[in-house]
């Protein structure tokens, strides 16, 4: 082929793909094979959580993400993208958090959303490698307070832990926490002894217990003496007596994800002599489907204190997820819309959402735009489910060891005839303040 033949046939060439191209963009056909954006594109999300393990399970936030998968592609997508939701067992040990982070790298996520996991370690330095941003992860662990490239949508263990210490110190004389022997558990007392010490109250007694135990009778035992004055031996001092005056008894709270309903039973059994002190958790280790399970009315938790993120599960605003679930959950019975780690991923999910309907129609979509458009995020609303959250610098917080708090509501709620309500004169309150006054806990 000489040099005419050579040009002529480059011409061709163009002309074929120029002509290509404009019947594309006319029909909608999609994006040019190898590219990563365009209107027709279909983005790859993960969330990741335990199930079937032997400690804490979370079945309901990759139940819940799939809902929303199925729900928001029936609607056509999200600003014109199909999306695909990946979900994967985290197994609740730091190899299967570290695989299922891989697995996002691998299938080109854009973010891994609405997920679970103690070992933020192994999570979330894969990545980080690879600038994929962790959207709503239910922050149990501290590198999601950490690390530049997550974006909580709550408070995590920190805001809850030190909401109890709130609700608690006011109420109690002396308080007991009972928390798994991990290194997640390790800066539970200290985030729950900063509410109580807001209060004026002493130090909560620590008692660690495996996290998967299935006897908590020694922990129930030494929690029970704890807050019935059995610890001192001696008189109690006239302070000590006039706090008791004034307040009610003592308190036990118990932060043990699936096995807190184990050990209240172990706690229950233990009260041989009915001295019924009050008893607290978290939403995550109680929810409304604890309390019905365990008898409604007749549960051992009516009368509990609980704090939470969020308001309470009967709230209207939780409506929009509940009609979801209700016609894309398809009869899966892992999701439970009482539950806070569905609410939490559909949260999650109603970010992402809002964030990639601010690119551009056909504007290309990358992990790292992904990131780029959290930075610079205003007022991302969630229908009144949290405040308007954003993670730009000025929108950190000087709580030690928690620096990318940007949401630090807590809800006060009590198990009353079998519901859980929320409590009578508490306000939601933002613990951000009674944080930063804390010791550094991870």
């Amino acid at each position: 082929m000489d040099m005419t033949d050579r040009r002529r046939a480059a011409a061709l060439s163009r002309t074929f793909v120029a002509t290509a191209m404009g019947a594309c963009l006319v029909a909608g056909c999609g994006a040019i094979p190898g590219g990563t954006g365009g209107s027709g594109d279909t983005l790859t999300v993960m969330t990741f959580a335990p199930e079937g393990t032997n400690a804490t399970n979370m079945p309901g936030m990759p139940g819940m993400a799939k809902a929303y998968e199925h729900w928001v592609n029936a609607k056509g997508g999200v600003n014109g993208h199909k999306l695909r939701v990946l979900t994967c067992n985290e197994r609740n040990t730091p190899t299967g958090a570290a695989d299922c982070a891989r697995k996002a790298v691998a299938e080109k996520a854009i973010a891994v959303v609405g997920s679970y996991s103690q070992h933020g370690r192994a999570f979330m330095a894969p990545l980080e490698a690879e600038g994929i941003p962790f959207v709503g992860g239910y922050g149990v662990s501290s590198e999601e307070f950490q690390s530049t490239l997550s974006y909580p949508v709550n408070g995590g263990q920190p805001v809850l832990l030190a909401g109890a210490g709130h609700q608690l110190g006011r109420v109690c004389t002396q308080v007991a926490i009972v928390r798994p022997d991990t290194l997640a558990g390790d800066s539970m007392p200290v985030l729950l002894n900063s509410g109580l010490k807001a209060n004026k109250m002493p130090e909560a007694a620590d008692i660690r217990a495996a996290e998967d135990s299935a006897d908590f009778a020694p922990q129930a035992r030494e929690a029970l003496t704890d807050t019935t004055g059995g610890t001192g031996g001696g008189a109690a001092s006239s302070k000590e007596k006039d706090r008791e005056k004034d307040k009610g008894k003592g308190c036990v709270t118990a932060v043990l994800g699936e096995r807190t309903e184990t050990f209240f039973d172990a706690f229950r059994r233990a009260d041989a002599q009915q001295r019924k002190p009050q008893i607290s958790s978290v939403l995550g280790s109680v929810s409304q489907s604890v309390v019905d399970r365990t008898g409604g009315k007749e549960s051992p938790f009516e009368g509990a204190f609980l704090t939470s993120w969020y308001p309470v599960a009967a709230d209207p605003l939780w409506e929009p997820m509940r009609k979801v679930i209700s016609e894309y959950a398809f009869g899966d019975d892992r999701v439970d819309p009482d539950d806070s780690g569905t609410q939490t991923t559909w949260i999650a999910y109603t970010v992402l959402s809002e964030i990639l309907h601010r690119f551009e129609p056909g504007q290309e979509v990358t992990a790292r735009k992904v990131a780029r458009a959290l930075n610079q995020a205003q007022g991302v609303k969630t229908g009144g489910l949290t405040p308007e959250l954003s993670w730009r610098y000025q929108d950190m917080r000087a709580v030690a060891g928690f620096p990318r708090i940007v949401n630090g509501r807590v809800t006060f709620q009590i198990v009353q005839s079998g519901r859980l309500v929320a409590q009578e004169g508490e306000q939601p309150m933002d613990m951000t303040a009674t944080l930063e006054e804390a010791p550094r806990a991870a």
